[in-house]
């Protein structure tokens, strides 16, 4: 058993954000419903790397946060739309929604209202800048926020910076860490009985994932130096180039280092450093660096990460994501999973699902990624409306 099989979310979220968060209480078990608008389904159907799949409002970017999904389609415009929303309300453990700040109250959708119906209800919204403070009805995609947060300027070399982040590092640590919020808030309202507001804003997650940095710069009131691949003080904490790839190495400690060097044979500097003050590893930076640059030249990227991770030092060859997928410690893992038959067009198999397992009920997928509507008669049955209830519902727009 996973640990939230009988528990409903009602997903009013689109883009990648609030699907992931909904995505990873389903993988543990949870009955997602997600709510599109007919006509207007979440944009993500249409991005992706297959242009059929776009065309057919599946693609590969709603795939990803989206598996294993009920959908039902809702036009909360009208005043039945909203109704049948409230009646699975009445019945659900969560409701996360991303709409801008506002807009579901204007619908008498908000928290006050929802929870008149189900006070045990977990209400979670998540916006760009939260639901205080003067850019709480502001817009925001990712990039937004790693512009405002302080992550563009954080990045890069002194000659490069400011630089964004590629992948969607904020969405997706925005909605970890709604899920998290919403899975204690379950726990809680075990053993309180009470429901509970959880206002998530990608701003405030932002600099949560900037913690080390946030901190450092709280207490001096500047913000870190961006230094690109390496560190302004450890050697053996740096990218360097081989005879082919380059490599990361993560020799942080006085430890680490030592070992570093030993595996590049210069014992004579590992001893000394063995010894040394940590200060005064760092005024000897740019020497060790000179070291240890040379002597990576000698052999590949690859043939160092097994010398230099058999000598327990911290080292990777710099890959792409492709290798990366298809290198056997990936393989050896559950991050990756089918979902059933693959959808046409040469759609992807597997998808990522969570970066852990349990010993027994982990995450998992509960099927492929829905079609728009795709479960609007078995949702709309579960609630008691007809065959002919549903031809009336598609005929006025209501779903």
């Amino acid at each position: 058993m996973r640990p939230f099989e009988g528990i409903r979310v009602i997903d009013m979220t689109h883009v990648l954000a609030g699907p992931f968060c909904t995505f990873q209480l389903g993988t543990l078990g949870a009955d997602v419903i997600k709510i599109e608008p007919p006509h207007d389904p979440d944009m993500t159907r249409h991005e992706g790397v297959i242009p059929a799949l776009n065309r057919e409002q599946h693609g590969t970017y709603f795939m990803s946060q989206n598996a294993g999904k009920r959908a039902l389609t809702l036009n909360l415009k009208q005043a039945e739309g909203r109704d049948i929303l409230k009646r699975l309300v009445a019945e659900a453990d969560v409701l996360v929604e991303n709409y801008t700040g506002g807009s579901l109250e204007k619908l008498d959708l908000g928290y006050d209202d929802l929870a008149k119906i189900n006070p045990k209800l977990i209400y979670c919204s998540m916006t760009g800048f939260g639901h205080t403070g003067p850019k709480r009805s502001h817009p925001a995609y990712d990039v937004v926020i790693q512009a405002f947060s302080g992550i563009m300027a954080a990045n890069g070399t002194p000659e490069t910076s400011p630089v964004r982040v590629g992948p969607p590092m904020v969405d997706y640590g925005t909605g970890a860490q709604a899920a998290l919020a919403i899975s204690a808030a379950l726990y809680q309202r075990d053993r309180t009985g009470k429901g509970q507001r959880i206002d998530v804003a990608m701003l405030d997650a932002a600099l949560m994932l900037m913690s080390a940095f946030t901190t450092d710069t709280i207490t001096t009131g500047k913000a870190p130096e961006v230094h690109g691949n390496k560190h302004p003080h450890y050697a053996g904490y740096a990218t360097y180039e081989t005879a082919d790839g380059l490599i990361m190495i993560g020799a942080w400690t006085n430890k680490q280092l030592a070992r570093l060097l030993t595996a590049l044979g210069h014992t004579d500097r590992a001893g000394e450093v063995k010894q040394a003050p940590r200060a005064d590893i760092g005024k000897a930076r740019d020497s060790d660096a000179a070291l240890i640059a040379g002597t990576l030249l000698q052999k590949s990227a690859d043939e160092w990460e097994a010398l230099l991770n058999e000598a327990r030092v911290p080292a990777a060859r710099v890959r792409k994501i492709e290798e990366a997928l298809a290198h056997e410690q990936v393989k050896s893992r559950a991050v990756v999973q089918g979902y059933g038959d693959p959808v046409d067009h040469g759609g992807p198999a597997t998808l990522p699902v969570a970066a852990y397992t349990y010993a027994h009920g982990s995450p998992s997928l509960n099927g492929p990624p829905p079609k728009v509507g795709e479960h609007n008669g078995e949702i709309l049955a579960e609630l008691g409306y007809s065959t002919g209830d549903l031809d009336r519902l598609r005929q006025q727009g209501i779903i």
